[in-house]
């Protein structure tokens, strides 16, 4: 176990959460390394199941975040359709990462589209098909009440809105396609704004916030990276990226590999070229800064010079990617694959990747020169 580490002086550290459903319990093992490590984030940003989770770090003290977290995983990741049997398990364990896998993965995810997870969601009863009357019913296949009953359970929103920790959590508005964070720097947040960020259709039916109706925030961006970095006023930032999807995977060798190669890259958001285009944009500002710095005093305070100071910058900016590696059984199910083991087995791979990356001290270092940097685990050692 990493010993507590001792940052340099950032005024903002962030936690950045994409949305990817059942592959969301692998943030919560990055956040448990941070945890062992003594790194307390003071800004959670969330898409859907990232939103979800960044309301349960930033709704609880930092002693009970972790309890929380399990409590949250160990309750969604149960079959609402039959009981928990320990056979799974073991067959699991004796199956690996073979076919064997394959299947009870496979079984997993049908078994969630068929009965729902307890304390996330619930099939409806008649189907939204058969259901004449518009609303919810007719424009979704599940229920999420379960998850608000979760949410009020396990979230003190009290404590978020009185602002110890920032929360913004992405959201689009269904009539307008408009992108919007929810956050509780402006705004009272309530269990509604978490469930509306993941309120991925036709799954779930949009979500109702003073008269308009929105929709999981992954449909438009799934990466909230780019609100962090680009909130004014401008701060020295380090953001931890905790991505689900890979955008770059193997060629498809089959229908089905196709449809999982297509959700990669669809709600990987291109994280990397936003975090290139933050990047390429903070060393503009800081290049501006520095040649608005050397102008003689009489040219410094040119008027018409005003707005090329309110973009220049000198903040530094450092992004340390942690990007889930897809298990050789997972499919296109993935995301809705609730399997304890599974779950269990995000969760380690969240914990390990976080742990190899803190054996890189020097990564946390503020950035020198341009003021920028990004590293990530797998690419700097892969």
């Amino acid at each position: 176990m990493p010993k507590p580490i001792d940052l340099p002086a950032y005024e903002t550290v962030a936690l950045v959460l994409q949305g990817g459903g059942a592959l969301g319990s692998y943030q919560a093992g990055v956040y448990e390394g941070l945890h062992e490590a003594g790194i307390l984030p003071n800004w959670f940003a969330g898409i859907s199941i990232g939103a979800v989770n960044a309301a349960i770090l930033a709704g609880n003290a930092p002693e009970r975040r972790l309890e929380r977290l399990n409590d949250f995983w160990d309750t969604i990741c149960r079959s609402a359709l039959t009981p928990a049997l320990a056979v799974e398990e073991w067959l699991a364990a004796l199956a690996g990462d073979g076919p064997g896998r394959a299947g009870l993965s496979a079984f997993a995810a049908g078994r969630a589209l068929l009965g729902g997870q307890e304390g996330f969601f619930a099939p409806r009863m008649p189907p939204p098909f058969l259901w004449p009357f518009g609303g919810a019913a007719a424009t979704s296949f599940y229920d999420t009440a379960p998850l608000k009953a979760t949410l009020e359970r396990l979230v003190d929103f009290d404590r978020i809105n009185a602002r110890e920790t920032r929360l913004s959590v992405g959201a689009v508005e269904v009539a307008t396609g408009n992108f919007a964070y929810f956050d509780n720097a402006t705004l009272k947040i309530e269990p509604e704004h978490i469930m509306a960020s993941g309120a991925l259709p036709p799954g779930f039916a949009a979500v109702e916030i003073e008269g308009r109706q929105f929709w999981d925030g992954g449909l438009v961006s799934n990466t909230p990276l780019t609100e962090v970095l680009s909130h004014a006023p401008r701060r020295d930032t380090l953001a931890f990226q905790v991505d689900l999807w890979s955008a770059r995977g193997p060629l498809p060798k089959n229908l089905m590999d196709v449809a999982e190669r297509e959700k990669d890259i669809r709600y990987s958001s291109r994280t990397r070229m936003a975090t290139d285009a933050a990047t390429d944009l903070q060393c503009l500002r800081r290049a501006l800064k520095r040649a608005l710095d050397a102008l003689p005093p009489e040219k410094a305070e040119d008027p018409e010079l005003a707005a090329l100071r309110d973009l220049s910058c000198s903040k530094v900016y450092n992004v340390i990617q942690l990007v889930y590696r897809d298990k050789q059984y997972e499919a296109q199910h993935k995301d809705f694959e609730f399997s304890p083991t599974t779950m269990r087995e995000h969760w380690e791979a969240g914990l390990a990747d976080l742990r190899e990356t803190l054996k890189h001290p020097e990564w946390l270092e503020r950035p020198k020169g341009l003021g920028v940097a990004t590293h990530d685990v797998h690419r700097e050692e892969g």
